[in-house]
């Protein structure tokens, strides 16, 4: 990757910074050849401060960081679109990003993902989700055998809502078991995008 640091004067290029899971854009901070570096060595977006006239690694004050997962760079050679894993907040507001939007994806299975991701984390007294996780993968596997069971008998009757709601019930408890066996939504499409293809 060959960067056009000498486009701009002050030898700075602008990089946009976008969730790489749900797609919004986060964030647009400014980067020299040092802060492209220690970006891709740390796995942390570090930009050049111009205000502070240093590199600055986002959320190295707040613990918000923005974990790397790639760099591309533009037809031009002169501006970089950054995905990350932000962890927090992105704004120094305390908003998800600079333009004070939800940081959500507009897919409702991913925005679903992220959901259950962090109702994980919770005390299973208080989430049906800890719970699960906490009976650990054999119970979550028994309950996607169980509710594929229960959409195929609803599949047989002719009661469409209570088939829909089955249907529900079976992806809901399968993206569980995605995320339990370290896997997402997103994986099983490629699977199926490369078959696609073929």
């Amino acid at each position: 990757m060959t960067i056009d640091f000498n486009k701009y004067a002050d030898g700075l290029v602008p990089a946009v910074i976008q969730d790489d899971r749900t797609l919004k854009v986060l964030m647009l901070g400014f980067m020299n050849q040092a802060a492209v570096q220690t970006t891709i060595e740390s796995k942390k977006v570090t930009f050049f401060s111009r205000s502070k006239q240093r590199l600055w690694t986002k959320g190295e004050e707040s613990g918000h960081f923005l974990e790397l997962k790639s760099i591309h760079l533009d037809c031009d050679n002169d501006s970089l679109l950054i995905k990350v894993n932000p962890i927090g907040p992105t704004c120094h507001t305390g908003a998800d990003t600079c333009w004070n939007e939800t940081n959500q994806s507009n897919d409702f299975l991913t925005h679903l993902e992220l959901v259950i991701a962090e109702r994980k984390q919770l005390d299973p007294k208080d989430s049906y989700v800890a719970r699960m996780f906490e009976k650990g993968l054999n119970k979550i596997a028994q309950k996607v055998g169980e509710e594929a069971v229960e959409m195929v008998i609803e599949a047989k009757d002719n009661n469409e809502t209570l088939f829909l709601n089955e249907s529900a019930d079976l992806l809901f408890h399968y993206l569980l078991l995605l995320n339990a066996k370290g896997h997402n939504l997103a994986d099983v499409l490629n699977i199926l995008q490369s078959r696609h293809a073929k």
